[in-house]
């Protein structure tokens, strides 16, 4: 893949790289000359994308369940060992679980549990594993947030998570201010990605997530964009 005519060789890592959001933002920081570490569950997908984005010289795929500290630490040692560095990372792997709290589907509380672990437990896993390579560095922390952890939504614990994660941007800017180091916390509205069983009426697509945060890690270095929240026009919410 050709990279754009401000090409920036930094070392991405990604996870949930393997789709949705995730996936857009490596097809981005790919054309804009980053080396990619993608990480993710879904193996094919995540080989395929690595070889489309250029293969070893460009895109390394690593499988990585983001709920297992152990992976997580194997991951970004692989990143270390491939490329030599770690600049930014990328904590957006997550889902959605039930609606409601009163759901009384069978396996609705282990959905939870699930959902919980990866949403929260695994972002904070990953900005732990690669806290030192970042801060060497020098480097730039993204979390995926949402405009669901702005306001609450009724008996959403999936919201719930992503309060969690605005409060963990937050504790993470505020340790590494000293240690020049950029927080972002990325607040998506309605996104049309796999995360939906049917298209919202109103929606974004991954892509205009991915271009948020390529604005974010393309300023420079003395501008830390610490939130954005993009939601589509006409979402009240």
């Amino acid at each position: 893949m050709k990279a754009s005519r401000m090409s920036d060789d930094r070392v991405f890592l990604i996870t949930g790289a393997s789709t949705g959001i995730g996936a857009s933002t490596a097809r981005l920081a790919g054309a804009a000359g980053h080396r990619l570490v993608l990480a993710a569950r879904s193996v094919e997908r995540l080989e395929a994308l690595a070889g489309e984005l250029g293969g070893p010289d460009h895109a390394i795929a690593v499988p990585c369940d983001v709920t297992d500290f152990a992976a997580q630490q194997a991951l970004v040692a692989r990143a270390l060992e491939h490329f030599g560095q770690l600049d930014i990372v990328f904590a957006n792997a997550g889902f959605g679980g039930a609606r409601t709290l009163s759901d009384d589907s069978p396996d609705s509380p282990e959905r939870w549990r699930e959902m919980v672990l990866t949403n929260v437990l695994g972002a904070a896993y990953t900005i732990r594993a690669s806290f030192a390579a970042v801060t060497a560095a020098r480097g730039h922390f993204l979390l995926t947030g949402s405009v669901v952890g702005r306001h609450v939504v009724p008996g959403s614990l999936y919201s719930a998570s992503k309060w969690a994660i605005t409060g963990l941007a937050e504790a993470l800017r505020l340790e590494v201010t000293k240690a020049d180091v950029r927080v972002t916390l990325v607040e998506p509205g309605m996104v049309d990605t796999p995360f939906f069983d049917n298209k919202p009426a109103i929606s974004l697509v991954a892509d205009d997530i991915a271009r948020a945060v390529i604005y974010a890690v393309s300023q420079p270095h003395h501008v830390d964009i610490s939130e954005m929240l993009i939601r589509p026009t006409g979402q009240a919410r």
